[in-house]
């Protein structure tokens, strides 16, 4: 950020302080004034060494041009244009580009994942009736000791008898 615009910005927050009768002493004041971001150190991506002299081309998808006034129509090029070193992914052929940015894509797969999850507790727990009687209910526990208790009660198992 250059001088005269970090000076215009100390400005327009101190004019901002003095119209609002804040306190410039204030302990807030130094945070106010270091709102802007500092300047990052620009690093330009390194060349490939086994390239040589072949030109550094962007980064842009075939699929982002348009469709028409190309020497090739299907591959989207012209007549001696340098092929992409990652022609394999930004050529027609790679990879689809999203029309939707991919964390707005996952807000709204969260979003449908969610509705269908709560939908399906307001089916489970709002929507079902209540039970039209009252359970049984069997005096001495449930009649255990009626019925020859725990023991006499158990599931027989179940074997193969085959019939000969």
């Amino acid at each position: 950020m250059s001088s005269s615009t970090s000076l215009r910005l100390a400005s327009v927050i101190c004019n901002a302080a003095s119209r609002r009768h804040l306190n410039l002493s204030d302990s807030r004041l130094p945070l106010l004034s270091r709102t802007y971001a500092t300047p990052a150190t620009y690093k330009p991506h390194e060349k490939d060494p086994q390239l040589g002299d072949y030109p550094d081309l962007p980064w842009v998808s075939n699929q982002e041009l348009p469709a028409k006034g190309w020497w090739d129509q299907q591959m989207r090029r012209n007549f001696g244009d340098p092929i992409q070193e990652y022609d394999e992914v930004l050529s027609m052929w790679g990879p689809d580009i999203p029309p939707v940015p991919p964390h707005k894509a996952l807000f709204q797969l969260s979003l449908a994942i969610s509705a269908f999850v709560g939908f399906g507790f307001l089916c489970k727990y709002a929507l079902v009736p209540e039970r039209p009687t009252v359970p049984r209910e069997y005096p001495y526990s449930g009649l255990v000791r009626e019925l020859g208790g725990l023991e006499e009660n158990k599931a027989r198992e179940e074997t193969e008898e085959i019939d000969e």
